[in-house]
């Protein structure tokens, strides 16, 4: 029996993964299912927002006194590229029209402004609007796959230390720490490239 497009997008929302992914909040599930996502997108997003849960739970420990919005970081983490939807060929090559695309169509789904923007920011963390919840989501989309990208980090780095008052070398040396952990990302790629790109 030949499994179907939608055997394929359960199983990247659903599958546990090697190592165990965590699931997709399931307003997000719901809406890939509702968009019928391209199964490699569902199982990128779970990717990235796997790592996301590492980078939030650690800034949580590390900066107890700095508000962070965990659930506007999982949000945006879970569907930061959503706009691949509409743009399926930037799943395989490079493209940034996705991400309009993505924060529009949050928008006409309902979602708030404040939400939808991750799918419009996460390439975006030279903008000196983002805030340390972008950067974590930018971050993630990075550090999901071993990327280390120096602008990016150094601007993480800048951030929590200007929140903090520590030294920006002090939190360099922490963050630096968090990702070459993290980025152990054999068994991520491997599950991303195990569902196809079409539907």
């Amino acid at each position: 029996m030949t499994a179907t497009p939608a055997d394929f997008l359960a199983r990247a929302l659903d599958a546990p993964g090697e190592p165990p992914l965590r699931p997709l909040p399931p307003v997000v599930a719901e809406l890939l299912r509702s968009l019928n996502a391209p199964p490699r997108l569902a199982a990128h997003l779970r990717a990235v927002h796997d790592v996301a849960v590492d980078l939030v739970d650690w800034v949580a420990d590390r900066y107890p006194d700095l508000a962070v919005d965990r659930d506007a970081v999982l949000f945006g983490a879970a569907t930061h590229d959503v706009g691949k939807v509409r743009h399926p060929g930037e799943l395989a090559g490079p493209g940034s029209a996705h991400e309009a695309a993505g924060r529009d169509l949050l928008l006409s789904r309902g979602f708030p402004p404040a939400l939808a923007r991750f799918a419009a920011t996460h390439a975006d963390w030279d903008n000196p609007v983002v805030t340390v919840e972008d950067l974590l989501v930018s971050a993630a989309g990075k550090v999901w796959k071993d990327k280390r990208v120096a602008g990016l980090e150094d601007r993480l780095v800048r951030a929590l230390a200007d929140e903090t008052r520590r030294e920006p070398w002090e939190e360099y040396l922490a963050l630096d720490d968090l990702l070459t952990r993290i980025g152990a990302a054999a068994p991520r790629l491997a599950f991303q490239a195990a569902f196809p790109i079409h539907t």
